[in-house]
Order: C-alpha cells, then sequence, then structure tokens
C-alpha cells in the first residue's frame, strides 16, 4: 500500500506496510503512482516492475509528462524494484497475524493517572471532565488512597522498572499537599522494591507558585500546562467560576515555571514541559493560537481537537475539515522557516522519529489502555484510562480488590489493535498512528473498534504534515 502527496514543495511517498518514508523528485513521484496502478496481487512488485509489458509503459506513460531519456526511465526503474526488494516500496503486511500476541504481551501494569482531585477551579465550557468534577462525581483523594494506588503499581508491574504516575484532576493542584506526600511514598518504594517513578503534573496553573515550581523542578519530570493560545481564544472557553477570564491569571505563573525548568544550570530531574490547548469551532484558525504561545517564548506546544457532542455551538463538523488541513500545513511550513531562522519551536504532533521508534509492538498494540495503563478515582475505583472515569459501565475493578471485572480489560486486551478496527487494516498511517484513541472511538461509537473517523482525518493530515517537517530537515542537514 502506497500514499503519496506533495506539500511544502516536497513530493512525499509512505509505504504503509513498512512505514518507510520517501522523499522523491517529481519524476519519481509520478513514476511511482504510475507503478502503483500496475502492481496488482499474486505477484511481487519488482517480478512487475522488471517484466518488460510493464517497463515499456512506465517508460511510454511517464515520457509523456516529463522529459527524461528511455535509459533514465530503465535505470529509476530498476532503482523502485530494488527498494521493493528490500521491502521499502510496495511491501507485504508482516504484522496482521502476531498481532493479537503483541497486543497480550501488553498485559504489565507501567502506569497510573491519579486522579487526586475531582473538582477544579475554572469552569471550561469545553471539559470531558464535567467542568471537573465528572458531572458530580466530585471527591478529593486521601493520602491513605493516593498510597495503596502506587502500592497497587508496584504489586502489577512485574520486572519493569520504570513506572509513570500523572497527577491529574480537575485540577491536581487543589490536593497539592497530598501529591508532594505521594512523590515522598514513591520515592521509599523505589528503594524498596528496586523501582524509578516518574512523576508528572497536569495543570491550569492558577495555582502555581514557588513551592509548585520549586517541588516539581526537583521531583517531577513532564508538566503539562493548559493554555488555549491567543488571550481571546484562551478566554473564551477557560473561564473561572465566575465566568471571567483566565489568561492574566495564569500567564505569570506559566512563565514563571517554564523560565525555571529552561534556564542553564537548574537542577531538577527533567526540564520537560508542553503547553496543551484544545482548539473549537471558535478558533479553526488555531495555527495562530500555537504561533502565539511560541512568541511568548514556549517552545514545547500542543493542540488537540475538541471532541464534543454534535450539537453543541463549539463543535467541530466535518465541513470544518478543509479548513483545519490547511491550518495544519500553515502550521508546518511557518514552523520550518522559523527553524531556518535559528527560531524554531516543537508542536507535539509534528514529533517523529525516523529511525529509532516506537518499536512495533507499540504501533501495533497501541497506547496500552487497560493493561499497561489504568486511572484511578480519588475512591480507588479503576478504569482503562483518564477519558473513560465517569463512565460507570468501565469501572474495571479498584486498588484493594484488584480487577473485579475482567471482561473490561479483555475487551482491551484480546480485542483492540490495529487489526480489530474497522478502517484501520487498510489506512495508509496505521503504523504511524497505532489505531487511535479507543476512548474517543468508545464515546463516538459506542464501539472501541469503530474509528473517530473525524479524529482519523485530522491524524493522517497530521501525519503528513510531521513527515514532511521530517524529510525537509533531514534534506537540510544533510545540504549543510
Amino acid at each position: 500500500m502506497i500514499h503519496q502527496y506533495f506539500l511544502n514543495g516536497y513530493y512525499i511517498v509512505i509505504d504503509a506496510n513498512s512505514a518507510s518514508v520517501h522523499n522523491v523528485d517529481e519524476v519519481a513521484y509520478d513514476m511511482i503512482r504510475i507503478a502503483d496502478g500496475c502492481v496488482a496481487d499474486g505477484r511481487s512488485a519488482s517480478e512487475t516492475l522488471r517484466s518488460p509489458e510493464t517497463r515499456d509503459r512506465l517508460i511510454s506513460e511517464i515520457r509523456q509528462i516529463h522529459d527524461i531519456s528511455s535509459g533514465e526511465c530503465s535505470e529509476l526503474i530498476g532503482e523502485l524494484a530494488s527498494l521493493a526488494d528490500e521491502g521499502l516500496l510496495w511491501s507485504a503486511d508482516p504484522y496482521e497475524e502476531a498481532a493479537g500476541e503483541l497486543k497480550i504481551k501488553q498485559s504489565v501494569l507501567k502506569a497510573i493517572c491519579l486522579h487526586v482531585a475531582h473538582g477544579c477551579n475554572m469552569d471550561c465550557e469545553y471539559c470531558f471532565a464535567g467542568k471537573g468534577d465528572y458531572s458530580g462525581k466530585s471527591g478529593i483523594m486521601s493520602l491513605e488512597v493516593g498510597k495503596r494506588a502506587l502500592d497497587y503499581l508496584v504489586e502489577n508491574s512485574g520486572s519493569r522498572r520504570h513506572l509513570e504516575v500523572d497527577f491529574f484532576g480537575g485540577e491536581p493542584l487543589l490536593n497539592w499537599d497530598v501529591c508532594k506526600e505521594l512523590v515522598k511514598y514513591g520515592r521509599e518504594l523505589e528503594k524498596k522494591h528496586d523501582k524509578i517513578f516518574n512523576f508528572t503534573l497536569t495543570t491550569n496553573g492558577v495555582l502555581i507558585d514557588d513551592d509548585v515550581i520549586d517541588f516539581t523542578n526537583r521531583e517531577m519530570g513532564n508538566i503539562v500546562l493548559s493554555m488555549d493560545g491567543r488571550k481571546a481564544t484562551h478566554d473564551r472557553m477557560r473561564h473561572s467560576k465566575s465566568g471571567s477570564g483566565t489568561y492574566d491569571s495564569i500567564m505569570d505563573n506559566f512563565r514563571a515555571l517554564v523560565d525555571s525548568r529552561t534556564e542553564e544550570g537548574a537542577e531538577r530531574r527533567s526540564s520537560e514541559y508542553y503547553m496543551r490547548g484544545t482548539y473549537t469551532a471558535y478558533n479553526k484558525d488555531f495555527s495562530r493560537d500555537v504561533l502565539a504561545m511560541a512568541d511568548l517564548g514556549f517552545r514545547e506546544t500542543s493542540i488537540e481537537p475538541v471532541v464534543s457532542d454534535p450539537d453543541v455551538p463549539y463543535a467541530l463538523k466535518e465541513e470544518d475539515l478543509p479548513q483545519l488541513f490547511e491550518e495544519y500545513e500553515r502550521l508546518a511550513t511557518e514552523m520550518l522557516e522559523r527553524e531556518k531562522r535559528g527560531d524554531g519551536f516543537n508542536f507535539y504532533h509534528y514529533t517523529v522519529d525516523l529511525t529509532g521508534g516506537p518499536c512495533i509492538y507499540k504501533r501495533v498494540s497501541g497506547c496500552g489502555v487497560a493493561t499497561e495503563y489504568l486511572a484511578v478515582t480519588p475512591t480507588g475505583d479503576l478504569y482503562p484510562c483518564h477519558q473513560f472515569v465517569g463512565d460507570d459501565e468501565m469501572i474495571a475493578g479498584n486498588i484493594y480488590e484488584g480487577i473485579t471485572h475482567p471482561e473490561i480489560v479483555d475487551i482491551f486486551r484480546g480485542n483492540n489493535n490495529l487489526y480489530t478496527r474497522d478502517e484501520c487494516r487498510n489506512c495508509w498511517a496505521k503504523l504511524y498512528c497505532a489505531g487511535g484513541c479507543a476512548a474517543n472511538n468508545y464515546h463516538s461509537n459506542g464501539d472501541i473498534n469503530k474509528v473517530y473517523r473525524f479524529g482519523c482525518e485530522l491524524q493522517r493530515k497530521r501525519i503528513e504534515c510531521a513527515l514532511m517537517l521530517a524529510a525537509a530537515r533531514r534534506e537540510i542537514s544533510e545540504g549543510e
């Protein structure tokens, strides 16, 4: 399966089954397009390309649109056949039969999302967590519940040494003292069980102060900071309880935290952070919000499309897709220009490693929802992930008794990979997307294996932009 596209002056060809990416010239691009119509099931691509009838057809058709000699055409056809021999073009899919076994291997817990506060000091209109209290299921996690959750993680982590814990809400800083005590307890567990905890925090920023900054820099890895970009965009959806905008009340806090994490010589466990925004129908020009964050000096950015009831005023709709595609392309093009000027920044969805990962195991199996990752509520209930919290039918168990509803886990363990999704098997982006979000599928279609099609369309466009940037960067580095 081949996917081709032209973006920002680059001709990109993707071999879906190997995830190989080729940055080619226009002649090769058109030759591959024509050759793709000649490659048929039951005969290898290299045999097809080397057959006299195919060679003659390719030479004839390509010379009608490009000024190229027959000898040059033959040489190019030979190069394409060699790439097919190497499994880098028109490759077979070697993973479908093994997909189920790879998924079953996701049986050791490695991460938990601790909902330390089902409550919030903000009132964001689009909040998937029901304004922070999960639609009336408010609560604050006690230290005892938090400790038991960490114990549960250790007990079910097997030989895995590196473990992840995210402090989440609502707004976790409403329960900051418990967060700090749990980090302390985690450090004790590290010594006792030879584990390494990586703690992270997701916050709206209102309660960030010097103590939060000092402690997170010392003890925590990635910090996710919720911000929607431009002031008008942010204030329209991210309100205080009184209904006023929150941009001005968080900006100094965010600047202080990010500056402390990025200044040279600062002592900390990690310098990672992300500005994480949401775009809606009110800011379909969202590339400007990402650029606004970058202009403020925030170099690690992310913005996600809202997932909502289709009838709410801020919902994104299918007819918005062309404009949203243009925005992603505009953002990628501007990012590349800024990099060339030495003023680059990162956008989460455009971060792709063409040589080092993720491994094929993760590409086929997906995110590990319910198998490697669980969410823990203030009362100790276990859910497949944070986006299922509040769906009573998805309670998998609790931290005291363990998994009491194995049928919930089995939904994700045995029937949740690239090849169980209704449209993923034949999608060119499958090995870059890993099947998408099970929670979005469930909430939009009632089935984790029926894809959230709107999200798929956006994900494919983001992958195209990310791969264009990767190809451009490599071309630039090779030319230096």
